[in-house]
């Protein structure tokens, strides 16, 4: 197999056209442009179509990837979109942001020999094309059932969810604490990664669905989930991970300290990017300075050259090998001119006249591996050193809002404050009470949480069609 043998498949992914990065960072414009028809139909055509598909066994959702790869092989993108919207309800989403080389694409059998096939960039062209041609998909929904369920929390769980349940016939109300739908897709992932017009499209298929969304619904203080269970048959808990998590270093309440929840959301849903057309500031210095290796550290730090920083840096205590955030993220991080101080780790934020002024670090060895199978890291002595920067963005986790767990009476809940749920289920210990994602598994991807909230919604059939 070579790549310039027209009779053997390639053993290279169809190249993906991107912005520019000396033009992207001055705008929040997509930076991947997504496949042509032609690109698409190429790339479909590197499928050696498996008996044994390992690639739909890595998907969280199983979407039936050979034979939507096949559709498009043949041209028939409404095809493809119809077989994958049998599985997932967001495609456009997840071509987007899921990480694909650790599922689906991890499995690939071409991986073997090159690279695998993109099933990613495939999966959102089929998704690109549908919105631009037919508004999306036909999808068959059953008769009404006569039962109700409540969803709380409009992210990927919550909406794959009600999107499950309202195709089985059930009525469903979501209720959302924000005033936009689609929980972490809308205030937690940058524009230039995942436009707001993309989730709004799928959210608005669920409302052609009869689905009703209630926004600015905080539940814990607007009604509870136990007066909810008062009027519906059953609830489904998605409310995600967005407790913001800090060092509890010197300085951290210093002006011009972030969480990353509060600087994206501001950037995001709140479209500060746009001030003064949106009305929602947001400072940015000349330096900024991000701590973390996650997604949402390279969100961020991306999000702050776009916003105008002279100097972004991200801050991780260990190596580039061991950040768990995308390869791609990060590639297309250094493109933009991101600074890296890896195997580096924050010990003191130094403030003047109440600002942020300066970050004191100290360098980091790795040692053998810990319990996470990555490297540890312990100070190296004398190893202190000052980066001056204007802003502090902590990226460094998330935890459980304590609101809904524990304004819910009979409702358990781990060491940590998470949800206790069934892995298989989302069963809680209420009966009729059903949870998954981020508030149980904490803070994971957006396909790990779309996979919890279709197995909820096929444990809350059963449950409905018993009762």
């Amino acid at each position: 197999m070579t790549e310039n043998n027209s009779n053997k498949i390639s053993l290279i992914k169809t190249p993906i056209p991107e912005q520019d990065p000396a033009k992207r960072r001055s705008n929040f414009e997509e930076v991947t442009l997504g496949y042509t028809p032609e690109m698409a139909m190429k790339e479909a055509e590197r499928c050696l179509q498996c008996k044994k598909p390992l690639c739909v066994e890595g998907c969280l959702v199983h979407i039936p990837i050979p034979q939507f790869i096949k559709a498009i092989k043949q041209g028939d993108f409404k095809k493809a979109i119809d077989l994958i919207k049998t599985a997932s309800f967001l495609p456009a989403v997840c071509g987007r942001v899921c990480p694909q080389e650790d599922q689906c694409e991890k499995y690939c059998t071409l991986g073997k020999k090159g690279e695998p096939v993109a099933i990613g960039r495939l999966e959102r062209f089929a998704a690109d094309y549908a919105m631009q041609s037919w508004n999306g998909a036909g999808i068959e929904i059953s008769k009404p059932t006569g039962k109700k369920v409540a969803i709380v929390g409009s992210g990927p769980s919550g909406l794959t969810c009600a999107y499950d349940l309202a195709r089985l016939g059930h009525k469903i109300i979501i209720f959302e604490a924000l005033h936009e739908a689609g929980g972490v897709l809308m205030y937690g992932i940058p524009e230039f990664r995942l436009p707001k017009r993309i989730v709004s499209h799928e959210i608005n298929l669920l409302k052609d669905m009869d689905v009703e969304i209630i926004t600015n619904a905080v539940i814990g203080k607007l009604i509870t989930i136990d007066e909810i269970m008062e009027q519906f048959d059953a609830c489904f808990i998605g409310t995600g991970a967005g407790l913001p998590k800090f060092m509890g270093i010197e300085g951290e309440n210093l002006n011009g300290v972030y969480s990353a929840n509060e600087f994206l959301t501001r950037a995001n849903l709140m479209r500060a990017y746009a001030f003064p057309e949106y009305d929602t500031p947001i400072k940015i210095g000349k330096r900024v300075a991000v701590i973390g290796g996650g997604n949402v550290a390279i969100d961020a730090v991306r999000t702050a050259i776009r916003l105008g920083a002279k100097e972004a840096t991200i801050i991780y205590r260990r190596s580039e090998k061991e950040m768990p955030a995308r390869k791609e993220e990060i590639h297309h991080a250094k493109e933009e001119g991101v600074i890296f101080e890896l195997c580096t780790s924050p010990v003191k934020i130094i403030g003047e006249d109440g600002w942020v002024k300066a970050i004191e670090c100290v360098r980091m060895d790795l040692c053998e591996a810990d319990e996470s199978g990555r490297r540890r890291p312990m100070p190296a002595k004398g190893s202190e050193f000052q980066l001056p920067v204007d802003i502090v963005i902590v990226a460094i986790g998330t935890g459980p809002n304590p609101l809904v767990p524990q304004s819910t009476s009979k409702l358990a809940l781990n060491d940590c404050g998470y949800i206790i749920a069934g892995e298989e289920t989302g069963q809680t210990s209420r009966e009729g009470v059903f949870a998954g994602g981020d508030i149980v598994t904490g803070a994971a991807t957006v396909i790990l949480a779309m996979g919890a909230g279709k197995k909820a919604a096929k444990a809350i059939h059963e449950y409905l069609i018993h009762v």
